[in-house]
Parts: C-alpha cells; sequence; structure tokens
C-alpha cells in the first residue's frame, strides 16, 4: 500500500468524508529537507465530513491528525487540510 493509500485509507475509516481528495505534491518540494529524508511526504488534503459539524477549524484538524496517527511521525512530513462540512461546501 502506497503512503497516499494509507492516508486515503485512514481518513476515510475514521471520518467517513463524503468528498476525500488527497494529493502527493512531494515533487514540488524537492531538494526540502523533509524529501531528503524520508523521500517526500508534502501532501494537500480536502475533507468533507459530517463529523465536522459545529467543531473549530483546530478541532477539525485534530481529529484528521487522529486518524493519521502514527503516519505523522513517519510518512507524512508536511500536510495541509481544507476541512469542510457537507453546507459548507455547498457554497463553494
Amino acid at each position: 500500500m502506497t503512503r497516499l493509500e494509507k492516508i486515503k485509507s485512514r481518513i476515510d475509516s475514521a471520518l467517513a468524508p463524503e468528498r476525500l481528495e488527497v494529493i502527493d505534491d512531494s515533487e514540488s518540494h524537492a531538494g526540502h529537507a523533509g524529501v531528503r529524508e524520508q523521500g517526500g511526504g508534502h501532501f494537500l488534503a480536502t475533507i468533507v465530513s459530517t463529523l465536522f459539524e459545529g467543531k473549530s477549524l483546530i478541532q477539525r484538524h485534530q481529529l484528521v491528525y487522529q486518524a493519521l496517527g502514527d503516519l505523522m511521525q513517519s510518512d507524512i512530513h508536511a500536510f495541509s487540510i481544507k476541512a469542510y462540512t457537507p453546507n459548507e461546501i455547498k457554497g463553494k
């Protein structure tokens, strides 16, 4: 299973998103320390989940980081998150 597949699987299992997009942006960071040391690990994610209802931006990010667990220490160097509720994404 690739790093990207692991990330998607963990987020999908923990947050049951209605929409999940994760992009491996590691190539854009060639030469950066995290790429040299870990072979990449820069990701961009857009997540739409009902579990974000009533939660602050920080709480939403905490839910995502909890879902990723140990991947944040090993496979992921940088993780950019856009976290929305289904109602918030309707206007975008």
